[in-house]
Parts: C-alpha cells; structure tokens; sequence
C-alpha cells in the first residue's frame, strides 16, 4: 500500500563544535508514505536562494537524509558501520562520513545522534530529533 499521510514535522538538530552548542529548529508540512518496512518522509524546505526538496528514508537500523534543489546532499546513518555520503554544491562536492552513536525511531520520532566528518576533518557532533505526526486538515 503506497498512500501518502499529510504530515507535520518537527525538525530539531542541535550541533557541538568544541564546546559551542547551536540549535536549528524547523517546522514543515510534508507527506510519509510505507513502501513494505521503509518509511518515507518528504517535504521542502523554501529559502530565499531557492528550495531545497528533502526525502529522509527509515529502516529498522538504517536511515538516510536525501536533499535535491538548491543543494544536493546525501546523509546515511547506520548503529554498525561508519557511513559515506556527500555535499554538492556550487563550489563541488565534499565528502561525509557519519559516525551514527544513537538512533531509535518510535512513535513517529526519529533520533539520530553521530560524529560528522567533512573530508577527514572532524566536523562536530550532532543530534536531530525529527518528530512527525498526521496533519489533520
């Protein structure tokens, strides 16, 4: 069954470079849909330079952040192994690596706490809560 659930998310990612914490909220409507155990969550994210269209894609011990448009990014976290990913952007592309610590999704909260690494230099630690729930129009 692939029907697609108006969705209103909750996106809290807070970020620690050497002792400084900054947290990024965001609030977005967007859709989840099921396709056999992989949840998809999509929505868009409207900036003044333009928009950024984002898929975060849920497994039991997976997750994946997918972003297009105004910048192209791929983000994957895993409990077992270090992860890959890359930034592209007008400047070229930069390569990830995701060290996931911690990640649970239940109840429509996905946690994701991991190491970001930006070619070979430590980046910072970072925690996102993505919380969702049905937009009842």
């Amino acid at each position: 069954m692939d029907t697609q659930t108006p969705v209103k998310i909750q996106l809290t990612t807070r970020v620690r470079i050497d002792d400084e914490i900054e947290t990024y909220e965001l609030t977005v409507f967007g859709t989840r849909y099921q396709k056999g155990k992989t949840i998809y969550l999509k929505y868009d994210e409207i900036q003044e330079e333009g928009t950024i269209h984002t898929v975060v894609k849920i497994l039991q011990d997976e997750a994946t952040i997918l972003r297009s448009g105004l910048l192209k990014m791929r983000l994957s976290f895993s409990l077992s192994e270090q992860k890959h990913g890359t930034h592209e952007s007008t400047l070229g592309t930069i390569f990830l690596m995701t060290d996931t610590k911690k990640m649970s999704h239940e109840n429509g909260k996905l946690s994701l706490a991991y190491d970001l690494t930006m070619q070979g230099t430590l980046a910072g630690y970072y925690e996102m809560d993505l919380e969702y729930e049905e937009d009842k129009l």
